[in-house]
């Protein structure tokens, strides 16, 4: 959630770094990726109303015409529902998890994968050492929610905020932009983990955090490693 939107802003500050990678998103793909990351987050249910196309063209800071033709495109994957009348609208589909399962590509997948783990990797090389416990509180109890929850649906929400949250503290407003880019397009392009494997990885936030409070650059970048 941001000042603008829950869906934005993603054009200026996030979308002027021009990072190497698996490519740049259209916008259409940039709608598609965005609405991933909000169903991942919990932000947005199966059945829940997406805002009108005006809304978030200005939130996700692209054309109009730009964002009907995605939805349009994402009600024909199956993904958003597209209802008539008063009551009417785009929703995200009851069958999302089915629809995003048809989009599966597991080797695109693993190239965005790849790129995420090198920028994590080096966004904690780069910071590693100028962090006190204090400063990592809000991570640290993410984690802490995370291994605490009996909820097995908000642990990938969990998840990605931890990913989100670690990208802001470390490089700033523009590298949890980009890193909401990288798992938006992996929310529709490989399964979501099963709560075990969630819970396993979140032991390497722990460690990760430690790490990082202790200034031990080398020991945080394989806890980095380790979780992927």
């Amino acid at each position: 959630m941001n000042k603008t939107g829950k869906f934005g802003p993603y054009s200026t500050t996030g979308h002027a770094l021009a990072l190497p990678g698996p490519g740049a998103q259209s916008g259409a793909e940039l709608v598609r990726s965005r609405i991933a990351l909000h169903v991942a987050l919990g932000t947005a249910r199966a059945g829940d109303r997406l805002p009108d196309v005006g809304v978030l063209a200005e939130q996700l800071g692209i054309g109009e015409m730009t964002v009907r033709r995605a939805l349009e495109g994402m009600c024909q994957d199956g993904l958003l529902d597209r209802r008539r009348g008063r009551t009417g609208g785009t929703f995200v589909s009851a069958d999302w998890a089915t629809a995003a399962a048809a989009h599966h590509d597991p080797a695109a997948a693993a190239s965005i994968a790849g790129f995420l783990l090198l920028l994590e990797c080096g966004l904690v090389a780069h910071a590693s050492g100028e962090f006190e416990a204090e400063h990592l509180k809000g991570l640290r109890e993410v984690a802490e929610a995370l291994d605490a929850s009996a909820e097995s649906e908000s642990l990938l929400e969990l998840e990605t905020r931890f990913h989100l949250d670690l990208a802001e503290a470390l490089g700033g407003r523009g590298m949890r932009e980009v890193t909401a880019d990288l798992i938006g397009r992996l929310c529709l392009l490989r399964p979501s983990p099963d709560p075990e494997a969630i819970r396993s990885q979140n032991l390497c936030h722990f460690d990760l955090l430690t790490h990082l409070e202790a200034g031990a650059t080398d020991a945080a970048v394989r806890a980095v490693k380790q979780h992927r």
